[in-house]
Order: C-alpha cells, then structure tokens, then sequence
C-alpha cells in the first residue's frame, strides 16, 4: 500500500488531496513507476485526465460496475481477482492506491505499507483505515519540513508486516 494522510487520518476531500506536496508526489512515482497499481474506480476518475491512466505502470480498476471501460487499464469487479492477475503477470510489488474503501478492504493483504503522515489535521471525506501496529512495525521514517513549496510539514513512514 501507498497513501498519504493527515494526522486525523484524511486521504481526501471531495475526489481530490486536501493538500499539495510535490516532493511526496515524486515520490509516489519514483516508488511506483514500472508496477501494476490498484485503485477504486472512484481514485482513478479524480485523477486529473492528462495522469489518466498512470503512466509507467500497469492501471487496475476495481469497480462494481459490470460496463465499466477505460482505455488502457485493467477493470476487476474483486480485490482478489485483481491481486490475482497481477501476480500471474510476475509483479513483485503490487501497490494499493486507494481510495479508502479500497485500503480497507486490501489491508489483510498488505505486507508493506509506504505511508507519507502529514502534519496537519484537516477535513475530508476519504479516511486510510485504522491499521495494527502491533501487525506492522515501523522500519524507517524520514522526514521532510515545510518551506516554499509544502505548506505542511510531513514524514515518510515504511511499516512491515512482522
């Protein structure tokens, strides 16, 4: 899994980030660029149309429309499904995307979770689930403060299955 969220949880608001953060956005691409990536038909269709679909990576939707279609992607109507194919094409890091429903439900299958902790509480409407941190154990933090191009202040966070 990969995500971002504010101190009180919040992954979105209104189909978009409550925040921008252009060095996490790198990030998100440098980590993971050349890898299937899993989302919600919801965190795909708030994706600006230009990053539609993510370039460098092989898009999976999972959507429970049965006539969903969007070109160059992948559409799956169950999580197991969807992490099914991407192992049968020989992906060794297949990350979740989001949005929050899909977390929840991709949680018991995570054994990694990249996760950028913004320091700030802020509204939204999107929520990263509540995760077990005596399941997960913080192997590295980074941090990186605020200045002239992130308003907020924020860490990254690599948690392991134990």
């Amino acid at each position: 899994m990969i995500a971002a969220m504010s101190t009180n949880r919040v992954i979105g608001i209104n189909n978009d980030l409550p925040w921008h953060l252009p060095d996490d956005f790198k990030f998100f691409q440098t980590k993971t660029k050349g890898h299937h990536v899993l989302m919600g038909r919801k965190n795909y269709e708030s994706l600006p149309p230009k990053y539609r679909p993510l370039p460098n990576r092989i898009n999976l939707i999972i959507t429970k429309n049965n006539n969903y279609q969007a070109e160059n992607t992948y559409i799956f109507h169950s999580l197991e499904k969807a992490i099914e194919y991407a192992e049968i094409q020989g992906e060794q890091e297949l990350f979740i995307i989001g949005g929050g429903e899909i977390y929840q439900l991709a949680l018991p299958y995570a054994d990694t979770i990249y996760l950028t902790e913004v320091d700030a509480s802020l509204d939204g409407h999107a929520y990263f689930p509540v995760f077990d941190k005596q399941i997960f154990k913080e192997t590295l933090r980074s941090h990186h403060a605020s200045d002239e191009r992130h308003l907020y202040s924020f860490n990254y966070v690599t948690y392991q299955k134990k």
